[in-house]
């Protein structure tokens, strides 16, 4: 089998490695908030996996956090994060790395991180939203060098509105370009080769609009739970969470126009024409969005107390941990077919996916017996997979039609989709990240289902923990 489809992300710089050959770094990466979770859990290990496969870059990493760390403990972090992906190696690259304690949310701290920092300044927010709001607006009164990146978590902003003026606070700090509003799921691999598979084979690109296609469902079941995140999570939902934060990117890949070319401009632009067009079917947030919350059940051998019962939740809140809501993008390529996008947590339904199923034949000639459903197209989102599913005639009678799966594994890709999201930040390409007007964006789309919830038009149903979610779904 080929290769899965790759992406190059602009011209290949040529570097060094600042500490052993002695030369200043090319970028330090400033990791905001490197004593939390994030950062030893996602930001570090990736960053390992990155410069192990390309032990050229040139950086330097300083941490900084509010606890009281001394050097030598942010190195044993660091250096535990490597070895938790065999990248042991690659801490050669970072083994001089600082750390500072520092309250980003003042000025002061701030200009300090920036001054000591050697080539261009890369700042990654790996702190809640509410702190990285609060930062930006300090920034307004630091010098920040030329060329600085500006690396956010989403969510961004907390409705349309807040997200503008966080784009109009950056807009006053540093150019467009040199912000990395940051989705770490347009840094998976399937999600990329969604791109090579529309792109590249005139046999897909040919049928990929309302004529050919009945429906598109975009699923991210997830089998964990809250994982200590109540204090986020009890204020955010699903919804929120997953598909404002990434579903709705994911989804952008796959109806956007085709690009002219790969790179962030004609990218981004094409992202952030067809979320333009996207709203909510029919402009009916009650018949078109579902909501619900675990009880107690297991998940595998793992057993999941309800969701109402979790630590740090908040009943009454009426927090829901599955969503689901169905989308119509208007345009002449996509009118009339209903996109749905769904996530929940705690829960044993398969594999994330992207599935695209096609419209049935237009005359099936009679005596043609047996399977004859639409065909249809499965993106897995880990494992990294594709599947057509289709109708061929049966070995023993050729009239009786058999229901075939032709699969092809794409490989989980080089890097994790933090390496590629630190990759791009590195590499100063913004191609994967999200930018602001798409952002705002999102938070339009479902505007209209949050306050449809919000007065209780839509119930909150209920599912066991490790079910596929309601009965009443038939999910």
């Amino acid at each position: 089998m080929g290769h899965p489809f790759v992406i190059r992300k602009g011209a290949a710089r040529s570097v060094g490695v600042a500490t052993l050959s002695g030369m200043a770094a090319d970028t330090t990466l400033i990791i905001l908030g490197a004593s939390g979770d994030l950062t030893s859990r996602l930001l570090l290990p990736a960053l390992g996996q990155l410069l192990a496969r390309e032990p050229r870059r040139s950086i330097r990493l300083h941490g900084a956090g509010m606890e009281d760390w001394t050097d030598e403990h942010w190195r044993e972090v660091v250096h535990t994060a490597f070895q938790s992906m065999d990248a042991e190696s690659a801490f050669d690259a970072v083994s001089a790395t600082t750390y500072s304690q520092a309250d980003i949310t003042k000025a002061a701290d701030l200009q300090t991180l920036l001054d000591d920092a050697e080539g261009r300044p890369a700042l990654y927010f790996a702190v809640p939203p509410a702190v990285t709001e609060k930062a930006c607006v300090a920034l307004s009164d630091v010098k920040i060098p030329a060329g600085t990146i500006l690396a956010l978590e989403k969510p961004f902003g907390t409705d349309e509105a807040s997200a503008h003026k966080l784009n109009q606070q950056l807009a006053t700090l540093v150019p467009e370009e040199q912000v990395f509003r940051i989705d770490h799921f347009l840094g998976r691999s399937t999600v990329l080769n969604l791109l090579g598979v529309r792109f590249a084979n005139r046999l897909i690109e040919s049928v990929w609009s309302a004529d050919d296609i009945a429906t598109i469902t975009v699923d991210f079941p997830e089998k964990l739970g809250l994982e200590g995140r109540a204090g986020y999570y009890d204020t955010a939902g699903a919804l929120v969470d997953m598909i404002q934060s990434h579903l709705l990117q994911v989804m952008a890949f796959v109806t956007m126009e085709p690009p002219s070319s790969l790179d962030q401009l004609d990218l981004r632009d094409a992202t952030s024409a067809v979320l333009r067009a996207t709203h909510v079917l029919d402009d009916d947030p009650v018949n078109n969005s579902r909501r619900a919350r675990y009880t107690a059940g297991d998940v595998g051998e793992r057993h999941f107390v309800s969701y109402v019962d979790e630590p740090g939740v908040d009943p009454s809140r009426d927090t829901e941990t599955l969503a689901e809501m169905t989308v119509e993008v208007r345009t002449a390529r996509w009118q009339g077919v209903p996109i749905t996008l769904r996530s929940g947590k705690a829960l044993d339904a398969g594999d994330p996916a992207v599935t695209v199923t096609f419209k049935p034949v237009r005359h099936l000639p009679g005596g043609f017996v047996g399977e004859s459903d639409p065909s249809k197209l499965v993106f897995s989102l880990g494992p990294d997979t594709m599947s057509l599913e289709l109708n061929v005639n049966g070995a023993d009678d050729p009239l009786e039609l058999e229901r075939v799966t032709l699969a092809a594994d794409l490989g989980a890709g080089a890097l994790k989709a933090y390496g590629e999201v630190l990759s791009g930040i590195l590499d100063g390409d913004a191609m994967l990240a999200v930018r602001g007007d798409a952002a705002e964006q999102c938070w339009r789309i479902v505007q209209p289902v949050i306050d449809a919830w919000r007065q209780n038009k839509v119930p909150l149903d209920e599912y066991p923990a490790g079910s596929t979610g309601p009965a009443s779904w038939n999910v």
